[in-house]
């Protein structure tokens, strides 16, 4: 597959160094499937996935100047959007071969939601299949995915599946499947059909300002490190387990800081924290 060059992913403009030691990679750099997996693997285990921006109502800006300043040099996260693109300025920068992609959230609802998940599909120089690289979504998986249809892989305990439906005007749709403790839940639905930044864009400013948005009510952060997954959702705090257990407890506004630090990676400033904190006790 043959990157779309009439399109830049800004790769020149990534501090390459600095991402690599925030994902703590040190490892070679040709573009091999080894460094994909490495690479994805760093990815999801090191960098929180959040939406306190647009509770906030504070911008979310997808250059990858930006990106980087808040994921990478900040002690921030990010959602699917910021974490594609700057993901996609890595494979850009490393060599790798690669398209854009935008899915829907389904997580088991019986009608259409709009598509506003970001994901990759890549190619590796030593191997010539198609990988799926979903490192936005907040947990997991661990590693790409064959996009191949039937393909299963068992993560550590995490279990995904993928599937290939016919869909529309002969366009296939893709749905990758997690292992819950209920059996296999549909995570999201895809084409191949490439996007590019300007798309991830309008999908972002959806997402971060619509009244419908459920990412402008509450604060939401996931943490991935393969041994768990951790899920703070307004005032719920959740740690789930590969063998699918979960334990969850209450959380007081008072606490918010000190568990987005200690749980999640994630430092906001006292105004801010003030602000998302009288959000939470009006709730």
């Amino acid at each position: 597959m043959q990157t779309d060059r009439t399109h830049d992913w800004n790769g020149d403009l990534l501090d390459l160094d600095a991402y690599l030691d925030r994902i703590g990679y040190h490892g070679e750099r040709a573009p091999t499937l080894d460094l994909l997996r490495a690479l994805h693997r760093g990815h999801v285990t090191s960098i929180p996935f959040e939406n306190l921006n647009a509770v906030l109502g504070v911008p979310v800006l997808l250059d990858v100047e930006s990106v980087q300043d808040k994921l990478v040099r900040g002690s921030r996260g990010g959602y699917c959007f910021e974490h594609v693109v700057l993901f996609a300025a890595v494979l850009e920068r490393l060599g790798f071969e690669f398209s854009a992609m935008s899915g829907r959230v389904t997580l088991g609802a019986d009608k259409i939601l709009p598509a506003t998940h970001a994901l990759l599909a890549v190619t590796a120089a030593d191997d010539e299949r198609l990988w799926l690289c979903d490192v936005g979504f907040g947990c997991g998986p661990l590693e790409p995915i064959e996009l191949a249809d039937g393909t299963e892989v068992d993560y550590e305990g995490w279990k995904f599946r993928l599937e290939r439906r016919p869909g529309v005007f002969g366009i296939d749709d893709w749905w990758l499947y997690q292992l819950k403790a209920g059996g296999w839940e549909d995570r999201h639905t895809f084409t191949l059909n490439p996007q590019y930044t300007i798309d991830y864009v309008v999908g972002s400013h959806y997402v971060s300002t619509h009244a419908r948005s459920p990412f402008v009510k509450r604060p939401f952060a996931q943490r991935f490190t393969g041994a768990h997954h951790r899920r703070l959702d307004a005032t719920t705090l959740t740690t789930f387990r590969p063998d699918g257990s979960s334990t969850e407890r209450k959380i007081e506004p008072a606490e918010l800081g000190q568990v987005l630090e200690e749980e999640f990676g994630i430092s906001v400033d006292a105004g801010d924290l003030a602000r998302l904190r009288d959000g939470l006790r009006s709730a």
